[in-house]
């Protein structure tokens, strides 16, 4: 995992969008200044099912494995459409006027401690239907992201499992196959209480711009996570090949292609990896296509071209 201290928060521009459409969002954010991943506060409590227990605990999207992280813009259905995949989410409880074809899932998000309220979490339950499915706090580990403890994070999560959805754990930036980070303090917490938690999300940037050598870095540290988590399946919701060092790097397209490609073909192999989302869906607005795979009204960009073709 690359150095992750040059992250900033997103356009307003972006967070603007996702915030009229929230009952009681909070600041969106990225993973660079010129990136308007609208990552969003959004999220609710709607007790329903009792604590431990879920609607669905079996992976409820058909399809591929392959899913979208993506913000709203131009040509967004139709790009979904030809892209092939089979859901995607957008950091927060509700589509915020995406209109995803038929046979591609929503799955909501609760992003942090303040999405944590009735409103949302009701909203996450009617959009989220068709994938029974609720990812956890975003990179709870960092403080430019959600910045929550494991305590705080342990505290609020029965709320999440009241909805009776199928929960993710919390995706953390880095280490999640390390003892004593974020996500093992979660995890061992939540074993402890008697908390239920699904399968395991994890985030994943590579800094070495080689697709062979990035595409083993990525399944040494998904496989490392396994062997921590044996029983969990694992759902990697960011991913990509991005330096965060200074002066922000990206490979060529090129090589991020390549990447694409042998990085899918690899993730569909691992049986116990149910889903990915390669970040991002859209490029970014500054007119540069950086990791995006869909430029605005349509247009597809090489690593799009590679990741369509992941079956």
């Amino acid at each position: 995992m690359p150095s992750l201290t040059k992250r900033t928060t997103a356009l307003l521009a972006a967070a603007a969008v996702a915030l009229t459409a929230s009952a009681t969002a909070a600041t969106a954010v990225n993973r660079s200044s010129t990136d308007t991943s609208a990552k969003v506060s959004a999220a609710a409590a709607a007790p329903e099912a009792s604590i431990g227990t879920a609607a669905k605990k079996k992976d409820a999207i058909g399809g591929p494995k392959k899913g979208a992280a993506l913000w709203k813009q131009k040509g967004i259905t139709k790009q979904l459409k030809n892209s092939g995949v089979s859901w995607y989410y957008n950091w927060a409880p509700q589509p915020n006027g995406v209109k995803a074809p038929k046979g591609v899932d929503f799955v909501p998000m609760i992003w942090g401690k303040d999405s944590v309220t009735k409103a949302n979490l009701a909203a996450a339950k009617k959009h989220g239907k068709q994938s029974n499915t609720l990812l956890g706090f975003n990179e709870p580990d960092l403080g430019e992201q959600s910045n929550m403890t494991p305590q705080q994070a342990l505290d609020l999560w029965p709320q999440l499992e009241k909805t009776g959805m199928r929960l993710g754990s919390p995706a953390v930036a880095w280490g999640a196959d390390q003892d004593g980070k974020w996500l093992d303090q979660f995890m061992k917490g939540a074993k402890k209480r008697g908390y239920r938690v699904d399968f395991i999300t994890l985030h994943w940037y590579g800094s070495d711009f080689r697709s062979a050598q990035a595409t083993n870095q990525l399944k040494q540290y998904v496989t490392a996570v396994r062997k921590k988590y044996p029983k969990k399946p694992i759902w990697i919701t960011e991913y990509a090949l991005m330096n965060f060092g200074a002066g922000q790097k990206f490979p060529s397209a090129t090589n991020q292609a390549n990447f694409v490609k042998k990085s899918t073909a690899m993730l569909n192999k691992l049986k116990y990896v149910e889903h990915y989302s390669w970040f991002a869906f859209p490029t970014s607005t500054n007119g540069q296509d950086e990791t995006g795979l869909y430029r605005p009204g349509g247009a597809i960009t090489k690593p799009g071209k590679a990741y369509r073709a992941a079956k």
